[in-house]
């Protein structure tokens, strides 16, 4: 049977399929390696302006056995998965009540069946598996049954998608009011596609690993993904690999026994992963883990168990792990600061976040997310960004990405509040672009600093305006980088007239 990580890379791989056919011949493929299911049948039914047309695959059936099986739709196991939208399952159909007098049933010895409809509100096909290959136990899981129903509602997206229905890549205003990634702000299409491939991986319960720069919303990303997953009414619980002393992480991380070391207290100390058990650990700055425990995690990782300082009993862990670095994994394991095989059992899903430079569609939604949280934690008056502070953030360079945005926002509410002011302008934002303007407004004698500023203001000033504010070119003849022209642009509080 196929584990976690080899379904939740073929589910997401449906969405990027491009035929109907291909589309259910892959999802059979997933069916069947998940279940190990004696016959196994994937149907949809697709509207094509008021003609509908049925497309079924098979695997284990007689052409007859599949024509069977599609005539239950109207009476049968299928069709009571159909009609509610709901998973139908039985341990034994010849001895349940609901289905024992289908002829077909006792024909056919039918024993544990799972049928899982395509499309939870209305659906528009189904999931059929019977049976178990080469005998034994003949009860599908609690498991299977959630991942068939995940990948049921994958297999109905990705028919949305190619019948031209509303798609995945829903804006935030779009989704639906249960949606938990709806609150996070994705008007770019680099975080809706991240956004989209979270949605949907995160019922499928396999580790996550998130790339990107620092500040660049990671966290938040793996919250809404607990918070989407069957974990959600669990603990998130997150610890920062790089701000524990190497001496105190495993402690920290796994937790000690009464007289393991001299600070543990009598009734011993619980660890993350025993705080995190049923739901999820989050591990973050994981590439600052040191080798040591990086084994450790590794260990975790395989066996699903760990041992407490001091402890040689196992203990037992179910949890699931995301993990998030701002380094390049791949550097760090040729440079043997991380081992490969931690690397390849944690990206099993690698979801790689954006910087807002990569994504300039958010700044401004952003900034006024995070004036509102701002007003709101504060309890100041109602207050907006002028159009003078709007410009200003979209022409700033924002390296700290997010959580800079974040802070920059916070410190300017409190800015516009002393100054008695309803409206947030850029001298709040960036304060020292204002005291320059001063220097420059300034007479009598000039400090040669001040006279060098000043000299600087001109010429750059003087380059960007003969260029149409082309950053760019100004910056082939100012002979500067285009990202350090954005520097000096701020520095000297510079602006375009228009």
């Amino acid at each position: 049977m196929i584990g976690d990580g080899e379904l939740a890379r073929g589910a997401l791989d449906l969405l990027d399929t491009d035929a109907i056919p291909m589309l259910l011949q892959r999802a059979l493929a997933l069916v069947v390696g998940r279940t190990g299911a004696r016959e196994a049948c994937v149907e949809v039914s697709i509207d094509d302006g008021g003609l509908e047309s049925s497309h079924v695959v098979a695997e284990g059936c007689s052409d007859d056995r599949i024509h069977e099986i599609r005539s239950l739709v109207s009476r049968g196991i299928v069709g009571e998965a159909m009609a509610t939208g709901r998973t139908v399952e039985t341990a034994n159909a010849q001895l349940d009540p609901r289905f024992f007098e289908l002829e077909s049933v006792q024909r056919h010895e039918i024993e544990t069946v799972l049928c899982v409809p395509i499309g939870r509100e209305q659906p528009i096909g189904v999931i059929y598996v019977q049976g178990r290959v080469g005998g034994g136990s003949l009860a599908f899981s609690s498991e299977v049954r959630a991942d068939l129903e995940t990948l049921g509602h994958v297999i109905a997206v990705a028919v949305e998608r190619l019948t031209g229905s509303p798609g995945i890549r829903r804006r935030r205003d779009e989704s639906r009011p249960d949606d938990v990634f709806a609150s996070i702000i994705c008007d770019s299409p680099a975080l809706v596609e991240v956004v989209n491939k979270l949605r949907f991986a995160a019922p499928l319960d396999v580790h996550v690993l998130f790339t990107g720069p620092s500040g660049a919303g990671k966290t938040q990303l793996a919250q809404a993904t607990h918070a989407a997953s069957r974990r959600r009414a669990a603990p998130f619980v997150e610890i920062n690999c790089a701000a524990v002393p190497e001496a105190l992480l495993e402690n920290e991380l796994f937790g000690a026994e009464p007289g393991a070391h001299s600070t543990v207290p009598r009734h011993g100390v619980k660890g993350k992963v025993e705080m995190a058990e049923g739901g999820t650990l989050f591990l973050d700055e994981i590439g600052d883990l040191p080798l040591l425990a990086q084994a450790k995690i590794l260990q975790l990782l395989h066996s699903k168990t760990y041992y407490r300082l001091g402890s040689s009993v196992p203990r037992q862990a179910d949890i699931r792990v995301m993990a998030a670095t701002n380094i390049r994994l791949k550097e760090a394991i040729q440079e043997k600061r991380f081992r490969e095989d931690l690397y390849y059992r944690l990206k099993v899903l690698e979801v790689k976040v954006p910087s807002l430079a990569e994504r300039p569609e958010d700044v401004v939604p952003l900034a006024r997310h995070f004036l509102r949280l701002a007003l709101e934690r504060h309890e100041l008056a109602h207050r907006v960004l002028s159009p003078g502070a709007i410009r200003a953030i979209q022409a700033t360079e924002w390296t700290g990405n997010v959580r800079e945005l974040a802070h920059q926002i916070e410190t300017a509410a409190l800015a516009a509040e002393q100054r008695g002011s309803d409206r947030v302008e850029e001298r709040d934002l960036f304060p020292e672009r204002a005291s320059t303007e001063l220097d420059a407004k300034t007479d009598g004698p000039r400090s040669f600093h001040r006279a060098t500023r000043a000299f600087q203001r001109k010429h750059v000033g003087a380059v960007l305006e003969s260029t149409g504010w082309n950053m760019s070119e100004a910056a082939r003849i100012l002979d500067v980088s285009r990202a350090h022209l954005y520097t000096i642009v701020r520095s000297l509080g510079l602006s375009r007239v228009r």
